[in-house]
């Protein structure tokens, strides 16, 4: 009787998504990655006195955010042996050290495991690994900055096996590093590899056997394989620096293919879907609304491509399409933006989200959608509880979670996605990773 009940539990429990549970963040942009936290009993404005920190436990440097799965928490970082972290976009630092995949207790902050392999740095912002950790079915699957991904038992932190795309796959280093999270679909695990023809690479997620490769650009890019359906036809998206591109998700054919070409390479935000539309963005002024078609041999073509001072142009952080709008951290101007998605018009703008200041460049806000409104993570360590609407911004609460101990354009920064799980946020910076409560 159990071993028939056990299945119809779990069933239960899925939200959609092989790789968590309703109360879990089991990857980047949580369960689903749609920057949607599914949860009951959340705060609607946050107490005078200020949410309650649960704990504290130190970490070393890294960009790699959360993740949370059956009370347990997940994060790479970068303990730094040598060498100094140079935050220059012309050139690398030069780092020894060691990358670390550390398990803690979701509820005493507590550290259950770690994994640990020396890896010397040479990229820039070097301040350690950037990917969060994936785990899907007792795995996890994590990536570091220079190409190492380690499959290990979430239980237990014990190597199932490993990939090293400098050696397996000949793949150089992006010049920011390795910052595409893996993605799980299925028994699948696909990665954002480099090197001849492999630019997309996709592996059996218990044995790590090459299923297929496929894609060859001279730069690899940062943009995180991203899954989508449409007319019931899964698409796997990857964009490289040279063109947004439509995979078989079973065998790497090329469906359609669209050039888009982000400035300095940097291919970094994941296309937002919206029905039969994509929104993709990225630095240099490009960004596209792009229509899906086709059933069984999908297709895709550019509606419209932004212009300067119009549309959303995203790098550091993900949009959230709502209705006909798209929101988010516009990268040349610092703003956080709302536009129009059906001709690429501004709606609203401000700096109230970030008040980064002068050098504004590059400004970072997170979006998170609970009910009807929005958890905004800034880069100044803050989280914000607000309303977006076509009409404008209205902020609910604001409080101080994390110093920002990074830096970038001269202003301290803490650029990381935290996790939504366990009523609580969960982020960190290069010292610490925090839980904050935020049950009503």
């Amino acid at each position: 009787m159990l071993t028939r009940i056990l299945p119809v539990v779990t069933a239960l429990l899925l939200i959609g998504s092989s790789t968590g549970f309703s109360e879990d963040w089991p990857q980047w942009l949580g369960p689903d990655r749609s920057s949607q936290w599914q949860a009951d009993g959340i705060v609607d404005v946050f107490p005078e006195s200020g949410l309650q920190v649960e704990w504290r436990t130190p970490v070393g440097l890294g960009y790699s955010g959360p993740a949370v799965a059956n009370d347990r928490v997940y994060v790479m970082d970068y303990q730094k042996k040598s060498g100094k972290v140079q935050n220059n976009p012309g050139g690398a630092s030069s780092l020894e050290g060691s990358e670390r995949v550390l398990c803690l207790s979701a509820d005493t902050g507590k550290v259950i495991w770690e994994y640990k392999y020396d890896r010397p740095y040479e990229i820039s912002y070097a301040a350690g690994p950037r990917c969060t950790p994936t785990v899907a079915d007792g795995k996890v699957y994590a990536l570091g900055a220079e190409g190492n991904l380690t499959c290990l038992d979430a239980e237990t932190g014990k190597l199932i096996w490993k990939k090293d795309f400098q050696s397996d796959y000949q793949a150089k280093t992006p010049f920011w590093g390795h910052a595409a999270s893996p993605l799980v679909d299925g028994d699948t695990l696909y990665c954002l590899v480099g090197g001849k023809d492999s630019i997309a690479v996709a592996f059996n997620k218990n044995t790590g056997e090459e299923l297929w490769r496929s894609l060859d650009n001279a730069e690899t890019g940062y943009c995180p394989p991203t899954m989508i359906t449409h007319q019931g036809t899964k698409q796997l998206l990857i964009w490289h620096p040279g063109s947004l591109n439509s995979l078989n998700p079973k065998t790497g054919q090329v469906y359609w293919s669209l050039p888009l070409q982000p400035g300095y390479g940097m291919s970094v935000t994941v296309p937002r879907q919206q029905g039969d539309y994509l929104y993709v963005s990225a630095i240099g002024d490009e960004a596209a609304w792009i229509k899906l078609s086709g059933n069984t041999k999908p297709a895709a073509e550019v509606v419209w491509k932004g212009k300067p001072r119009s549309a959303l142009f995203c790098c550091n952080s993900t949009p959230y399409i709502e209705g006909d709008t798209v929101y988010g951290s516009d990268i040349q101007s610092g703003d956080f933006v709302a536009v129009n998605l059906k001709d690429g018009s501004r709606r609203w703008s401000t700096k109230e989200v970030t008040n980064a200041g002068r050098r504004d460049r590059h400004a970072t806000a997170f979006i998170v959608k609970h009910d009807e409104h929005f958890f905004l993570f800034t880069e100044k360590g803050d989280l914000i509880l607000a309303d977006l609407t076509p009409e404008g911004y209205k902020e609910i609460s604001r409080f101080h979670v994390l110093e920002p101990t990074n830096e970038a354009f001269g202003r301290s920064v803490v650029w990381s996605h935290p996790a939504f799980a366990n009523q609580s946020l969960f982020a960190r910076n290069d010292k610490e990773l925090v839980r904050v409560n935020l049950k009503k």
